[in-house]
């Protein structure tokens, strides 16, 4: 057996999206801060993100995290997302799937009945409490960074020249946020490719125009999720079809999303603090979020998003590369 390079990696899914955290194989990525090391591995080791999220390792909606020394001294861990797309900020359920890895490998000091882990993502701090039976993770919450409304009743006009009104949020990555009605479309799982088509065509419509940038962090922007909520859906309960960039559904209820969709609704009035939320999958499956407080972001109105969920170890795997593989980065088809 002959290899370029071996990576370790725990395979998990978080109600339903898949996380391969990578545990071993990467060293330390150059970088004073998580960011850093995100533009880092975008630059320079990009080929590897390919080849653990692309096929044949991989699919169209396989995304990652790679497990990193932290950058600050009141961190337990470091993490850089990964997706077929790209690199995030911030991946909520990929954090749900770190979280139960490191409990579960005895990467993270246990404690029951909840583990408390300090997360150094490219978005900020992120605490994960993990609620521990036995020794298994049973759920983990997690205490995202700020999230906050950038626009309410934004109108973008699509290729086709119809015209549709959404609201832009923040919440960890950027998100539209409008109801599937807007396009004439049900929510119909049969009716997926329609659905993917709409959500695509208003975030190409969005960042033609001026893509949303961080005010913060300009290395933050452009919109690459849609939130396209149900007929029915409130304030309390939503369901929701998420689009992702380049043309994806989320199959988690997605945990970034969950905190823009609340702020968005707290922006409009909807939703007040300490205010449970169910925000449901295009599958079914839940997270269960509330709003802990209020704050600021560069003078702008943010709030202070929390939410909980689930994840499943399913694997775990050595990957490897053949230094004759004709596909060294992998595929997408």
């Amino acid at each position: 057996m002959r290899s370029r390079l071996v990576l370790h990696a725990v395979d998990s899914h978080t109600e339903g999206m898949p996380t391969r955290v990578i545990t071993g194989g990467i060293g330390t990525v150059p970088g004073s801060s998580m960011n850093e090391r995100r533009l880092y591995f975008r630059e320079h080791r990009d080929q590897i993100k390919q080849l653990l999220m692309n096929e044949p390792r991989g699919h169209s909606a396989m995304s990652g995290a790679i497990l990193q020394p932290p950058t600050r001294t009141d961190c337990d861990w470091g993490v850089i997302y990964i997706e077929v797309s790209g690199y995030l900020p911030m991946c909520g359920h990929g954090t749900i799937g770190v979280a139960t890895v490191l409990v579960e490998t005895g990467m993270v000091e246990v404690t029951e009945p909840v583990t408390t882990i300090r997360l150094d993502t490219p978005a900020g701090v992120v605490v994960a409490e993990v609620t521990v039976e036995g020794g298994a993770a049973r759920a983990v919450t997690l205490r995202n960074v700020p999230s906050f409304a950038i626009a309410l009743d934004r109108e973008a006009t699509l290729a086709d020249g119809r015209t549709v009104t959404y609201d832009l949020a923040y919440g960890g990555n950027f998100y539209a946020v409008l109801p599937l009605d807007a396009f004439g479309l049900p929510f119909d799982r049969s009716r997926k490719d329609e659905i993917l088509a709409a959500g695509l065509s208003l975030m190409e419509a969005i960042n033609a125009a001026g893509e949303p940038v961080h005010p913060e962090d300009p290395t933050i922007r452009g919109c690459r999720h849609v939130h396209l909520y149900a007929p029915g859906a409130t304030a309390r309960h939503s369901r929701h079809a998420m689009v992702i960039h380049p043309g994806w559904f989320d199959r988690s209820p997605c945990g970034t999303g969950t905190c823009a969709r609340m702020a968005q609704l707290h922006a409009r009035g909807e939703l007040p603090l300490h205010t449970e939320f169910v925000n449901e999958s295009f599958l079914g499956t839940r997270f269960t979020g509330r709003l802990l407080g209020t704050t600021e972001v560069a003078g702008r109105p943010a709030v202070l998003p929390s939410f909980t969920g689930r994840a499943w170890i399913t694997g775990t795997a050595q990957y490897l590369l053949d230094p004759d593989d004709p596909f060294p980065a992998g595929f997408v088809l």
